[in-house]
């Protein structure tokens, strides 16, 4: 992967909310997801591409 497309994941990533709080995520590299505090869901991210669906989300302790 090119510096350019891993820019492009960056900002595509940062430019996401969570679907049920509309709070900014936090990306975590080690799990592949996309955490949000408030809803207390994690989000995966599969093949590159971030699952934004509440149901597939992983709930939070």
């Amino acid at each position: 992967m090119s510096d350019t497309s891993q820019e492009f994941d960056r900002h595509m990533i940062e430019a996401l909310v969570c679907p049920l709080t509309q709070a900014t995520l936090r990306y975590d590299a080690e799990m592949q997801e996309l955490v949000s505090k408030p809803a207390r869901l994690a989000f995966p991210i599969r093949g590159s591409i971030p699952i934004m669906l509440v149901d597939e989300a992983r709930k939070l302790d």
